[in-house]
């Protein structure tokens, strides 16, 4: 399974806001510059996040967006299913009549497993975890 370009993005835009939070809006060009993302494209996916209330525009001269919530209240599951839908990795899971064998197929029982395991990973981790994470790595980088 390969999650989404827009998925990947996502999470990279949201979560330089959510190194950022609290000092202040981040402008889109500054986004994409340090994340490598289209500006085309991070307007697209920007206005997803925002329209599923996790970011929210600033205008003015320091303008700009930020969280619309503090980074520890933000899971990643609530980040995913805003982007690219319910999580799901194969038809048969969410749709039985999707497949005549679903009810017997021992394989849909590996599959739901997968599910869950993605679902219980992306349900437990918030924006906090990836920015504690990604300054612990900072750190660990310095002492070397």
């Amino acid at each position: 399974m390969k999650l989404s370009t827009r998925a990947r993005y996502g999470i990279r835009a949201i979560l330089e806001l959510a190194m950022s939070y609290g000092q202040g809006a981040l402008q889109l060009k500054v986004i994409a510059r340090h994340q490598d993302i289209s500006i085309k494209y991070l307007e697209q996916i920007i206005a997803a996040l925002r329209s599923g209330g996790f970011v929210r525009s600033i205008r003015g001269a320091k303008g700009g967006y930020i969280l619309a919530k503090a980074p520890e209240q933000i899971k990643l599951s609530d980040i995913f299913e805003c982007l690219e839908g319910h999580i799901s990795t194969v038809e048969c899971i969410e749709d039985q009549n999707s497949c005549a064998r679903s009810l017997d197929c021992v394989a849909r029982e590996l599959w739901i497993q997968v599910n869950n395991a993605i679902r219980a990973v992306l349900s437990s981790t918030t924006l906090q975890d990836l920015v504690d994470k990604m300054e612990d790595k900072r750190n660990m980088d310095y002492q070397i």
